[in-house]
C-alpha cells in the first residue's frame, strides 16, 4: 500500500486533484467528508460540539450549522483548538478504519487540508501539495462557495503558508492554469505513484 498525503490551501483545487486521482483508481479518504460525518445528527461528535459551543450552533433540523461554527472558530484560535480537540480524534479513528479496509496494493490518497498544520507528513510515503496563487484562490472561494473575501482571508490565515506546505512536499501540483493543465499533471503524478509500487 502506498500512502499519499494530499494537501493544499483552501481554494487551491485539492478536491479536483483528489477526484482525478480517484478516477485513476486511487482509494481516496477525504478528511473533510469524514469531519462532516462525525458531527452528523445523532452522533457523539455533534453532541460534544453542541455542549462546547451551545445549542445556537445547531440548525432547526438538528444538524450542525457549519457556517456559524466556521465564523466562530476562524475568528478565534482558542475556539478553533476546542473544535479540533473534539473532531480530530474522531476523524483519526474513522481514517484508520478506512485505511485498514483498503487493498494491500492500493494507492491510498488521504485528502487533508491541515496536513502541514498538524505535523502529519511523516505518516505518508508521499506528500502532494496543490498550489494556486492567492488571488486565484480568493476568486474561486467567492464564485464557488459564496464566501466573502474577509471570510476567505480569515480561513487562509489559519492555514499553513505556501512555503510551509512546500517544505513537506515530495511533489507539487501547480493549479494556476486550465483544467487540461491540471489533468496532465495528475496523469503524470499517477504514473509516478504507480511506478513506486
Amino acid at each position: 500500500m502506498l500512502k499519499v498525503g494530499l494537501t493544499g490551501g483552501i481554494g487551491s483545487g485539492k478536491s479536483e486533484v483528489s477526484a482525478l486521482l480517484a478516477g485513476h483508481g486511487a482509494v481516496v479518504i477525504d478528511a473533510d467528508r469524514i469531519a462532516r460525518e462525525v458531527v452528523e445528527p445523532g452522533t457523539p461528535g455533534l453532541a460534544a460540539v453542541a455542549a462546547e459551543f451551545g445549542e445556537g450552533v445547531l440548525l432547526p433540523s438538528g444538524a450542525l450549522d457549519r457556517a456559524k461554527v466556521g465564523s466562530i472558530v476562524f475568528a478565534d484560535p482558542e475556539r478553533l483548538k476546542a473544535l479540533n480537540a473534539i473532531v480530530h480524534p474522531l476523524v483519526g479513528e474513522r481514517t484508520r478504519e478506512l485505511m485498514d479496509a483498503a487493498p494491500p496494493d492500493a494507492v491510498v490518497v488521504y485528502d487533508v487540508p491541515l496536513l502541514a498544520e498538524n505535523g502529519l507528513a511523516s505518516m505518508y510515503d508521499e506528500v502532494v501539495v496543490v498550489e494556486a496563487p492567492e488571488e486565484t484562490r480568493l476568486r474561486r472561494l467567492a464564485s464557488r462557495r459564496g464566501m466573502t473575501e474577509e471570510d476567505a482571508r480569515a480561513r487562509m490565515a489559519n492555514q499553513a503558508t505556501s512555503e510551509e506546505r512546500r517544505a513537506i512536499a515530495t511533489r507539487v501540483i501547480d493549479n494556476s492554469g486550465t483544467l487540461d493543465d491540471l489533468k496532465a499533471q495528475v496523469d503524470a503524478l499517477w504514473k509516478a505513484l504507480t511506478a513506486r509500487g
